[in-house]
């Protein structure tokens, strides 16, 4: 079968699939070292350069591989099969770098030639003060994924314009070398991911380095009309597609989890009736269950990304609250195989340094992202369901 050539450089998915596995399969020989220094290393962090993985959602003006969502999904899965924390970053990085084609061009242009990785916090937490033709921003945000290595990063801030009857939400983009980091980021999960804390002191940013998110979210488009139409997150709800990757890494790391629970399983027999494992009704129910259970989630995500590619298609219909809720459905039923997998093992999966210890603690994690809330998804869904406004954005 033919590779499929991506959209600017010549790169294909196969490619990219491939460097995806070089990614994961470092970051596992490496969990021990990232769990000590709570971030994956510069070594992980070259590989997301190398393998253009780091550009892959950028538009193919850029020179990038310009690769649609399915792809961009089924990379953030395949490092997830090795280590969850360094999907968290082979799915933060590229999706922050596409963020500057929401930017006017003057600003686009001056961070992406610039190079380097953006990191971003959308929680609305600065404030703002009029300099010129620009603002001046201070705040202090916390869970700031791979800053240690950003050379870039987006703040949540509420914006008085003064063409603005209220404050608006927008994302300003400031150099990393004009805020402090506080290496604060000591957890019992994705401590790989460096999530750690910034603060920004009076720091200077033109208006074409500030995102409206009010305006990527209401037109999905840039803001200038010359654009590529082809760009595919152009056509898509933004915070939807935005957190597209969180299902995949849950997706991901379960997938692992039951290949390790179908080892452990195989050749184990219980003490209490000398019964090997495999031979027994008990964990081949369990194994089938988790399975198909594993197929729900995969089935839900494919939904999830043909409802984002359809969107315009379909009369810019489904409300996101939907996508809330299914995302978060296929999150909740991984964390549920990673807990009931480790539950069957029993005690002799206590022990730490293993696989399943550490993907079940970053499958929690995942799932205790504000956008992996399940209880909050379906209150979201349920309100929408029956006429009322939910006020969610995805």
């Amino acid at each position: 079968m033919a590779s499929f050539v991506l959209k600017g450089e010549d790169v294909t998915v196969e490619e990219l699939l491939a460097g995806a596995e070089q990614i994961g399969k470092l970051a596992e020989q490496e969990a021990l070292e990232a769990e000590k220094n709570a971030t994956i290393s510069q070594n992980v962090v070259n590989l997301i350069k190398e393998t253009q993985i780091a550009r892959m959602m950028l538009p193919k003006k850029y020179g990038g591989p310009q690769a649609d969502l399915k792809t961009f999904a089924r990379v953030v899965r395949k490092v997830a099969n090795y280590n969850i924390s360094a999907a968290w970053l082979t799915y933060l990085y590229p999706l922050h770098n596409m963020l500057p084609a929401f930017l006017p061009e003057k600003g686009a242009d001056e961070i992406v030639n610039h190079g380097g990785l953006i990191a971003d916090i959308f929680a609305a937490l600065g404030k703002a003060e009029r300099d010129g033709d620009g603002y001046r921003i201070s705040g202090k945000w916390s869970f700031v994924s791979g800053i240690n290595y950003s050379d870039w990063v987006g703040v949540g801030v509420m914006i008085q314009f003064p063409e603005s009857e209220k404050p608006v939400y927008c994302l300003p983009m400031l150099k990393t070398s004009e805020v402090e980091v506080i290496r604060n980021w000591d957890t019992f999960g994705l401590r790989g991911s460096g999530s750690n804390q910034i603060i920004a002191k009076n720091v200077y940013v033109p208006m074409d380095r500030i995102l409206r998110l009010d305006q990527a979210e209401l037109t999905r488009r840039p803001p200038f009309e010359e654009y590529d139409v082809d760009y595919p997150f152009y056509h898509v709800p933004f915070f939807p597609s935005f957190y597209v990757g969180f299902g995949y890494m849950a997706l991901g790391g379960a997938e692992r989890m039951l290949q390790e629970f179908r080892v452990l399983t195989e050749k184990r027999v219980r003490l209490m009736d000398g019964v090997r494992e495999s031979e027994s009704p008990r964990s081949q129910r369990v194994l089938a269950e988790m399975t198909t259970d594993f197929h729900m989630a995969e089935a839900l995500l494919e939904k999830y990304i043909d409802l984002l590619e359809n969107y315009e298609k379909d009369g810019c219909k489904t409300p996101p609250s939907e996508f809330f809720a299914i995302r978060t459905k296929a999150i909740k039923l991984c964390t549920d195989i990673a807990v009931r997998s480790l539950l069957t093992l029993g005690g002799g999966a206590l022990y730490k340094g293993g696989p399943m210890e550490l993907f079940l603690r970053d499958i929690i994690a995942v799932a205790t992202h504000k956008t992996s809330l399940y209880e909050d998804a379906v209150a979201a869904y349920g309100k929408d369901l029956f006429g009322f406004e939910s006020g969610v954005r995805g």
